[in-house]
């Protein structure tokens, strides 16, 4: 299926059972000790399911926190006319906050600097976001300042949830945002 083709209801309502499984099971145990029996099991679904929607719990659980992607992007981009340099739109603090539940489980598949599945894939769309911003801007140095804006925002965001800087949701969002107003304008 191509991304611009709808999606078969039922797959949809399968995966979003497998979804919650797995935060579910990620509230009582760490991901490395969920099995895909005991998940099966809560979705209400067979192994063979699973399997014909993910190959592996990695796969299953970067597709659960996915959201949290299109979620740092608008939080970013939550913003109208021109940005105050020093506090972060209220949407960011609200991103950061609402990780802290599943902390564990994005620890898992984010690493520390913003690396492992995860980080990828915020990476990979966050860069893309603002890549298409800035071309529509006519900033000549937007292949650049997308990669900056990328790598910067996923690097603390993995920091911060290994506990390598000491803020709250809503430091950590003005402290980000400060970083990212600073690498729009330096160019």
């Amino acid at each position: 299926m191509s991304r611009g083709e709808p999606e078969d209801p039922r797959a949809a309502r399968t995966r979003a059972r497998l979804r919650a499984a797995l935060l579910e099971e990620c509230a009582e145990r760490p991901l490395e000790e969920v099995g895909v029996a005991a998940l099966v099991r809560r979705a209400g679904v067979g192994r063979a399911t699973f399997y014909v929607h993910y190959a592996d719990l990695e796969a299953l659980a970067v597709d659960a926190c996915a959201d949290i992607v299109r979620e740092a992007v608008q939080a970013l981009h939550a913003w109208q006319g021109r940005p105050d340099p020093v506090r972060a739109p209220a949407a960011l603090a609200e991103f950061f906050a609402s990780l802290v539940p599943h902390t564990e489980l994005y620890r898992t598949l984010l690493a520390p600097g913003g690396g492992g599945p995860l980080g990828r894939v915020l990476h990979r769309d966050l860069r893309a976001y603002s890549l298409r911003e800035r071309e529509r801007a006519g900033a000549a140095d937007a292949p650049l300042v997308a990669s900056a804006v990328a790598a910067t925002f996923a690097g603390v965001l993995a920091d911060w949830l290994h506990g390598m800087l000491e803020a709250t949701p809503a430091e950590i969002a003005d402290q980000v945002w400060q970083l990212l107003v600073a690498l729009h304008a330096s160019r």
